[in-house]
């Protein structure tokens, strides 16, 4: 038996290999505190939860959904980007439920993406991007984001013989993994470099409701134009705390929205009707939750760059997401630095390697921690400096 060369080609995938690692240390009896995986601790609001109660008891629900989704959520997608963004859309045509953002961002590969073309991927960003190009048979050319330019791509920096192979052009603000914001002007010169190359942008936007400080990230599709040369990926993941009920949407350009409904319908039966029903309840119900999250998170933000700051690492608060993004100390790569920690302190974050080769100098690390557990990780880490000896700690 032989697997295809396309899977064999693919690495682990980085968040595996850092479960991987903890479940390894803990069945040491070691006690690791992690701040790796952005995976919101806080649990979904029971408000949201009690509809999924409901609707999981009405046998009609029990049954295969359709995969382009309820009306109703399309609906109430639609109707929450009104009111979040002033973007209208098309229920029917402008908007597809996901099974989790993350199915439908390696799936829309497929739709735009022929053996040989180009796809404009940022570096560091989301492995996914890259990956679902890679399945579909794509080159990947990456835009090089550093704090130099806001880690925020420079198009200019294209090479034009790229550019006349390129199909598509991947953004992600606010940003995984470095925390960076983009504002209108910046998506606005994002639609006319599409127009002038025939890109199709495609902007995953899952942290725009987790933001601090006063700050509201904006929506690419508010800038002009935006719907003509893209779409958005967008998730009830962080918003309300939903990871585990897997679901998501993409919205805008109506043919390559279109497109991703044909292969959807090829490959999944949708979103069980049980959870979209929850979903509307998220999109229609109280918003308060959204507020309560981000203070916790907030809150959080502040005291670990406090600690990170203190331990000689560069760190700055994030306006929005649920990351911060960190020099690793001089002489250190991301991975040692990491293992350092992990082998000093029993602390897991994230290395920057992971995200892409401008990765490298910098460790990620969430603030979905429990309140007791990120006390426990930020004690450590204010003492690795002083660690002389590797030290373990036991249950």
């Amino acid at each position: 038996m032989r697997l295809s060369k396309k899977v064999e080609k693919l690495p682990p995938y980085l968040f595996v290999e850092i479960s991987r690692k903890i479940a390894e240390r803990r069945a040491r009896g070691e006690d690791v505190v992690s701040f790796g995986i952005g995976d919101p601790d806080i649990p979904t609001p029971p408000h949201i939860i009690e509809r999924l109660c409901q609707a999981a008891r009405d046998p009609v629900n029990h049954r295969y959904p359709e995969s382009e989704g309820l009306p109703e959520l399309r609906k109430a997608i639609a109707g929450w980007y009104e009111r979040r963004f002033g973007v209208v859309l098309d229920p029917d045509k402008e908007v597809a439920p996901l099974i989790g953002s993350k199915e439908g961002i390696a799936h829309i590969a497929f739709c735009l993406i022929d053996p040989g073309d180009f796809a404009l991927v940022p570096d560091p960003g989301y492995p996914v991007y890259s990956i679902g190009t890679t399945l579909a048979g794509g080159r990947i050319f990456y835009l090089s984001l550093n704090e130099r330019n806001g880690f925020l791509p420079d198009f200019s920096r294209v090479p034009e013989s790229v550019l006349q192979q390129a199909k598509v052009l991947w953004l992600n603000y606010p940003n995984n993994p470095t925390g960076a914001v983009a504002d209108l002007p910046f998506f606005n010169r994002a639609v006319e470099f599409a127009k002038k190359y025939n890109l199709c942008v495609l902007h995953d936007g899952p942290y725009s409701d987790v933001a601090y400080d006063g700050y509201k990230p904006v929506s690419f599709l508010q800038a002009e134009g935006a719907r003509e040369v893209g779409i958005e990926f967008h998730s009830l993941s962080k918003s309300y705390n939903m990871t585990g009920w897997r679901i998501g949407m993409a919205v805008g350009n109506a043919e390559v929205i279109g497109a991703l409904k044909t292969m959807k319908s090829n490959l999944d039966s949708g979103i069980p009707q049980a959870i979209q029903l929850m979903a509307i309840q998220a999109f229609n119900g109280p918003q308060d939750c959204i507020k309560e999250h981000n203070d916790i998170y907030q809150r959080r933000r502040d005291l670990l760059v406090e600690t990170l700051n203190k331990m000689g690492l560069q760190a700055t608060l994030p306006k929005a997401s649920l990351y911060v993004w960190a020099k690793v100390p001089e002489g250190y790569t991301s991975v040692e630095f990491a293992n350092d920690l992990l082998d000093k302190c029993g602390v897991v974050v994230t290395p920057g390697i992971g995200y892409g080769r401008n990765g490298e100098g910098y460790v990620r690390l969430s603030l979905t921690i429990q309140d007791a557990n990120l006390l426990k990780g930020l004690s450590r880490m204010a003492g690795w400096r002083d660690s002389k000896n590797i030290l373990r700690y036991k249950k």
